[in-house]
């Protein structure tokens, strides 16, 4: 990013500060709603996927720990913020698919994939929008949609809404952003070593001054979460369900642009 005019340094940053403050807010969104401007400033995605990568994993080990720290012995979810058997049984799932996106074992049309991925996630926000959270009741799906966001975390960063879609119907409001942190946290160190080992630039220079830019948005996000947390719990999944949509209409726009 070297050559990068001024006002393209300004919008890189502004676009940093909305991504941690999506991020530290509901836990995911990160990368997805700040990766698509990021490429109108500078169409590069190698440049930015391990900087978001890098701020995912120090954000969310940072608020985990913080968060269980403080938190009352006798809170609801009991200590931990974190549902680590949960986190667990999804893992099991996961791990495998990661690694063969990770590893590009498979190819699928990358386009076609993603718009599928778009439109199923869209169908799970507009539920969760109208108040009717969609619920499975199935461990197949369930398990195929865990499978195939595994894999999708493997080969870009665009799988967590499919996962989240998930997640959601299992988790409590209290513990679902802090363990899609940890789930978070597992699968981008999977792909940074991935970066190392195909020898991508993880563009350290340039942390020193986003990675404040990101703190910025992080605490801002960590004030909106709190308030979303005291509300009830349709207004939660309304905000959740906006967000995924958000994110879906972004990401078909993305894929059909191309």
């Amino acid at each position: 990013m070297a050559d990068l005019l001024a006002y393209q340094y300004v919008l890189i940053g502004l676009i940093f500060i909305w991504s941690g403050f999506v991020r530290s807010g509901l836990g995911f969104g990160g990368a997805v709603l700040s990766l698509p401007f990021l490429l109108l400033v500078h169409n590069d995605p190698l440049v930015f996927l391990p900087l978001i990568a890098m701020h995912l994993l120090v954000f969310s080990s940072l608020t985990i720990a913080l968060n269980n720290r403080r938190r009352p012995v006798d809170s609801p979810g009991g200590v931990s913020t974190v549902d680590w058997r949960y986190l667990g049984r999804i893992l099991a799932i996961m791990i495998v698919p990661k690694m063969i996106g990770v590893l590009g074992l498979l190819t699928l049309p990358g386009n076609i994939m993603s718009i599928i991925i778009f439109v199923i996630v869209a169908a799970y926000s507009l539920s969760y929008i109208s108040n009717r959270p969609f619920r499975s009741r199935s461990r197949v799906v369930d398990t195929f949609f865990l499978m195939l966001g595994g894999y999708v975390s493997g080969t870009s960063l665009i799988g967590a809404p499919l996962i989240i879609a998930v997640a959601a119907q299992h988790l409590a409001k209290e513990q679902f952003r802090d363990t899609l942190f940890a789930l978070w946290f597992i699968l981008v160190t999977i792909k940074m070593a991935a970066f190392l080992y195909a020898g991508v630039d993880l563009q350290l220079i340039h942390h020193l001054w986003l990675l404040p830019c990101a703190a910025i948005g992080h605490l801002i996000g960590l004030r909106a979460h709190a308030h979303i947390m005291h509300a009830e719990t349709p207004v939660f999944f309304r905000v959740l369900g906006s967000v995924l949509l958000a994110v879906s209409l972004v990401g078909i726009w993305t894929m059909l642009s191309d």
